[in-house]
């Protein structure tokens, strides 16, 4: 037996191994305990790469799910998860505090839009939601006014699976339709116009206004992603519309909530999403990419205004994740974040947004397309049919490419490191998946 049969042998089996595991005891995200295609086992990741168990190479085009900035075994960021679990790699938040958490908050008053300069470190970003939707509710209440305690939201958008979140995610046309029976009640308006130089329609600014006429003393707050609807849809809007939405939660005493987990940290083309529009929510979300990848970790910002309402008198927000500020996920997190504002970001993602408008537009004349959307270093194809996933991920395997299609729809949210030939490589095997999918 030669050598590179050994090693073959020797990586099959244990695929097999891993495999055989993985299926009799993990039940994996959105799916039933046993998938139609089974996980792929993993060996490492390096730059934009994801190295397989069985010796296959993919170009990853999720960023591993939106977050992975920059790229996978990052030295700057190795380091920084180094030299923090020399000290520490976890302590407790309640009564303590520590540097890199210290150090953090302040990088992210001074990055996002004033007057947020309250943080509360979460540690994922559905329970950043949470909290975001807490603070809201502690508010109100803290300003005798328990009654302004519904939400208001739009359509389409997607915040998360805890319970809070699931409320405020379309109830339909989301994923979590078979819990509406138990979730809170909430004012849901369409989902803005499509199209970020499209102007705003007026039935969109109408719908807000009569909502708010009619309910707004129930209204605790309005959350909405701004400018990009994510996992409800992958939908791009005129960023006007935050600005008439902005006025008007002013106008009618509401609060406003912008959830940046996904749009946060340059995927959209400016830093955060609500730049766009050079508005500023009361309260604002930030997770996914916040530590490039490393750990998991989320932010809820807030304003003096929010924070000195709740914590008047004897009130405190009801809220303590155990793992809250875990030095070594706030130790990467501020190594991630000086080295996005330190590169070329915005060069890189504008790069990588005219890349996926050149190659991918072209598809929207097919006829089982029924639409192409871009922004930043996010790029969707929209099918007129439900995209099969047992159909397409195998394409997409064969041309060496990592995508994770849901619903209708086909997209790309690569590392802002990609290069043109890797992008090129993720978008050729796009469209040769659209080109592959039956036509009804």
């Amino acid at each position: 037996m030669t050598e590179s049969k050994k090693i073959t042998d020797t990586r099959s089996d244990k695929v097999k191994r891993i495999s055989a595991l993985d299926g009799a005891h993990i039940w994996h995200p959105y799916a039933s305990f046993t998938p139609p295609i089974a996980p792929l086992p993993v060996l490492r990741a390096e730059g934009v790469d994801i190295y397989l168990e069985d010796g296959r190479k993919l170009i990853d085009g999720m960023a591993s799910w939106w977050c992975a900035i920059h790229g996978y075994n990052h030295p700057i960021l190795n380091e920084a998860v180094d030299n923090q679990i020399k000290k520490m790699s976890h302590v407790m938040f309640g009564g303590l505090t520590h540097e890199p958490a210290a150090e953090l908050a302040r990088t992210l008053v001074e990055i996002t839009p004033e007057p947020l300069n309250r943080v509360f470190f979460a540690d994922s970003g559905s329970i950043a939601v949470e909290v975001a939707m807490k603070m809201a509710l502690q508010y109100w209440l803290s300003l005798g006014k328990p009654g302004k305690c519904r939400f208001a939201t739009v359509r389409n958008g997607y915040h998360g699976d805890s319970f809070g979140c699931m409320s405020v995610c379309d109830p339909i046309n989301g994923m979590h339709e078979k819990f509406s029976n138990v979730l809170p009640p909430v004012h849901f308006l369409p989902a803005p116009q499509l199209g970020f130089s499209l102007p705003v329609a007026e039935d969109d600014i109408s719908g807000i206004q009569e909502l708010f006429t009619a309910k707004h003393q129930e209204i605790a707050a309005f959350i909405i992603e701004p400018v990009v609807q994510g996992a409800g849809g992958m939908r791009i809007y005129n960023p006007h519309y935050l600005q008439t939405l902005r006025r008007l939660c002013d106008e009618f005493n509401i609060l406003l909530i912008f959830d940046e987990i996904a749009t946060g940290f340059g995927r959209t083309g400016e830093l955060f999403a609500s730049h766009h529009a050079r508005v500023s929510p009361d309260i604002l979300t930030l997770g996914k990419a916040i530590c490039g990848g490393y750990m998991t970790l989320a932010a809820t910002l807030t304003t003096d205004k929010i924070s000195d309402g709740i914590s008047s008198g004897d009130s405190v927000l009801m809220h303590g994740p155990t793992f809250m500020a875990n030095p070594l996920a706030c130790a990467v997190a501020l190594a991630s974040t000086e080295l996005l504002l330190a590169g070329p970001w915005q060069e890189r993602v504008k790069a990588i947004e005219d890349t996926l408008s050149e190659t991918l537009t072209p598809l929207k004349n097919l006829p089982q397309v029924a639409d192409v959307r871009c922004i930043g270093a996010i790029g969707v194809i929209e099918m007129r049919q439900p995209v099969d996933i047992t159909t397409a991920q195998p394409v997409f395997i064969e041309a060496g490419v990592w995508l994770r299609p849901f619903g209708h729809l086909i997209y790309c949210m690569p590392p802002y490191i990609v290069s043109d030939s890797q992008l090129h490589q993720i978008t050729c095997a796009m469209s040769d998946t659209v080109n592959a999918l039956p036509l009804e």
